[in-house]
Parts: structure tokens; sequence; C-alpha cells
């Protein structure tokens, strides 16, 4: 039986494409590999949002070049964001690479299988057990055009799914022992803009909410500005829609925010969390930052802190400004701040949100929680909260895949541990 290996880095995107690209090679007859060199296909899904993840997608191409040369049978493929649909550049640098496959182009996917001599394709869920946490795109592309960000110019304009077929594929998936969904788009709340009877979100949302057997439901990412009391309310009405918003602020200065486009006021934010808080007052909220855009005076910096002090995210994502190709800012702006600064102003976060998140974390000390068990690591089981708040505990395995109430033990910023409750 020939074999694969998937490598995966950047957002839930992604690990939702790779996961597909799995499905259909395991359909085709294919078994997952751990070692390359036992791999008939290898598929980089790449990510170029930021500089550093672009450099370990150049690493990892130029490390298989030798065993290209060493076992040149084996076929790679490049996907992701670093593939556009000219790849006549790609081809150049990286002549080693069997296929250059832009994100999300199944057919094409599948008409290459079909060529090395595979013609059994399924395209939907990988039949059998599923994960318990599953990953389920719902709308494909970005209209929002931000400066900073590659994005749509590499996964194209919005796209949304029908409603019917994504019930379709979340039924499915809870039938192979899928008990959370995780709704995906890059800007996940744009859901439905493209389609004729305009359904949203929340409307989908409350349609999944039927699924019987389904435990849980989650979203990401939003956008501020597509963020509606339509959609809060249905967060706070529906039971299986856990409370919790991944909602990016990018910087607490506006002239900084204008210039990023992201089409909102640090006020406007502030409202839209306090409004959040409101409706579902046990929601946590998970933001991203970026640091040291072009221009960003220390002033403005100061102005982002003091943003991220005041609402006090349960978790924050920040980066430092990288010049991204095809870019509105990386064709008109300078990029004037010093990599020593970034790297200062980048520091400077993520250490108040350790302290914010430490202190948010031991209030659940001593508290019971429902946790869905997800797997197994170290010992331990692990599963989340509602709030989305990882959780290790020991237990026995057959526990993976139920909702498990767990005593809080000990805290930290990053995870919690506790007991089983019997």
């Amino acid at each position: 039986m020939p074999g694969y290996h998937v490598w995966t880095i950047g957002c839930q995107m992604n690990k939702a494409d790779s996961r597909r690209l799995a499905v259909r090679l395991e359909e085709a007859g294919y078994r997952d590999s751990s070692l390359l060199e036992e791999s008939d296909v290898v598929i980089l899904n790449s990510c170029v949002v930021r500089q550093s993840a672009e450099n370990k997608v150049i690493h990892k191409l130029d490390s298989l070049r030798g065993l290209k040369k060493k076992y040149p049978q084996i076929k790679i493929v490049l996907t992701g964001c670093m593939v556009s649909y000219d790849d006549r550049e790609m081809k150049n640098h990286f002549p080693w690479v069997d296929l250059f496959l832009p994100p999300q182009e199944w057919d094409a996917f599948d008409r290459w299988l079909y060529e090395h001599g595979t013609a059994r394709i399924h395209a939907g869920p990988a039949p059998g057990k599923h994960p318990v946490s599953a990953l389920v795109p719902i709308v494909h592309g970005c209209d929002s055009f931000c400066s900073y960000c590659v994005v749509p110019y590499r996964r194209g304009r919005v796209r949304s799914r029908p409603v019917d077929e994504i019930v379709r594929e979340v039924t499915e998936l809870v039938h192979g022992e899928t008990r959370e969904a995780c709704l995906l788009g890059q800007i996940v709340d744009q859901y439905g803009v493209d389609l004729v009877a305009c359904p949203d979100l929340a409307d989908l949302l409350g349609e999944l909410n039927g699924i019987r057997e389904l435990c849980r439901i989650r979203f990401l990412t939003s956008h501020p500005l597509y963020m509606s009391d339509k959609l809060i309310q249905a967060m706070a009405r529906l039971e299986k829609v856990c409370e919790h918003v991944s909602l990016p602020v990018q910087s607490g200065d506006d002239e900084v925010l204008a210039a990023m486009k992201r089409g909102y006021s640090s006020q406007q934010y502030l409202d839209l969390v306090r409004s959040i808080r409101y409706h579902v007052p046990e929601a946590s909220i998970s933001t991203d930052v970026i640091v040291g855009f072009p221009g960003e005076t220390r002033q403005q910096f100061a102005r982002t802190l003091n943003l991220l002090q005041e609402v006090r995210f349960d978790k924050v994502h920040v980066a430092s400004y990288s010049p991204r190709p095809e870019t509105y800012s990386a064709k008109s702006m300078l990029d004037d701040v010093e990599p020593a600064e970034k790297e200062s102003r980048r520091t400077q976060v993520e250490d108040m949100q350790h302290e914010i998140s430490a202190a948010i974390n031991a209030g659940l000390m001593g508290q019971t929680v429902e946790v869905l068990v997800e797997g197994e690591k170290k010992g331990k089981l692990q599963g989340r909260t509602r709030s989305d708040k990882l959780v290790f505990f020991p237990g026995p395995r057959d526990l993976i895949g139920q909702l498990v109430s767990v005593r809080i033990d000990k805290t930290s910023p990053f995870a919690l541990q506790g007991s089983c409750c019997s």
C-alpha cells in the first residue's frame, strides 16, 4: 500500500485543508506514514502570513530537495498560501516539487491523483471514526483586503458553502464520533453574504444546533465589522454554541487601525466587547495583535497596551509586522520600525498577557467545569471547556469523546490541571 505524509503550518483552515487532502489520499488507497522515506506522496501545506512562517516552509522545501534526489519516485506537493495561480516563479525556485496546488483546488488534486493511477476519490469527510472536535470550513476566501494581509490574494474572494451541504457534513461527522464542530472561515461571520438566500452565521448555527448527537459548536475567526447583534444573540440563545469568541483587534490606536484598513475604531471595538459580555457574561474572548506596523509610534503602541489591559482578554496572539508581497502596506508603506523595537513591543504584550491569563485562570481554582475529552497526551486525558480552556486530568481512555465534569486543582496562564468528578 502506498504511503503519504502531510506537513502543515499555519491557521486552522490549513489544518482543515490538510485533513481533506488526507481523506482523498486514503480513499485513493494511500496510508498515513510518519516517515518521509516510506512515503510515495509528501504534501507541504504552507503559510506566508508572517515572514517567519514562510521561512519555515522554505527550509522544509530545501530539506526535501535531498530526499527527492535520493528517492526520485517520491512525489512532492506544495499547497497553501505560498502557492498562487501563476506558479512559474515557484517552479524556477523549487524544481523538485511535482505539483503546486493553490489552496482548496480539490478538483485539480483529484485529477493529479487520477493521473498517478488512483481513481477512487471521496469528496466528503473520511469514512469511519472522525476527530472528537472536527474542523469544518464554511466560507472560503476573504473580501476585506486589510492592508497587511496576503490571504485575499492567495485564497480569493468570499465563497460560502450552502447551509444544507454543511449540515450534511456535520451530520456525517457526528455519525463517525465527532461531538464538536468548529466552523472555520478567514472571516467566519462573513458567511452567507454571497449566497442567494443570504443566510448568515446565526442562521447556520441555528440549523446545526438541531443535530441531536452534536454536543458543541464553535466558530472562528470573527471580524469586528461583521459581528452582528443577531450573532451575539444566537450565542446567548443556542445551548450548543460555546461561549468563546476569537475577535482580532490588531491595534488599539485609531490611526494605525485606519492604516491597516480594519474599518472600525478602538471605541467601536470596546463597545462590541461590552455587548458580547453583556449578552454572554461567561464568554471568553481571544484576540490577535500586530506590533511594529509601519509608522507605529511608541505612543500608539501604548494605546494598544491600554486596550489590552482594559479588555483583559483570555488569550492574545501577538506577532511583529512583516511586509507581505502583493499587499498594500508592502507596496505603499515604509517598514520603519526597527526589528529590536518590534521585538521589545511583542515581548511587552506577551508579558502583560501572561499576567492577565494567569489571573483569569486562577479564578477557576476549585471550580468544576465541563470538559469535552479530545484525546490523551503524556499519560493524561486532555480536552477543552466551553470557554476554550485547555484542561488535563488523569482518567481512562474510554472517556475520550465524552463530556466530563472536572474539578480544577491547578492553574497556569496556558492550561488547567484537574481531577475527574465521579
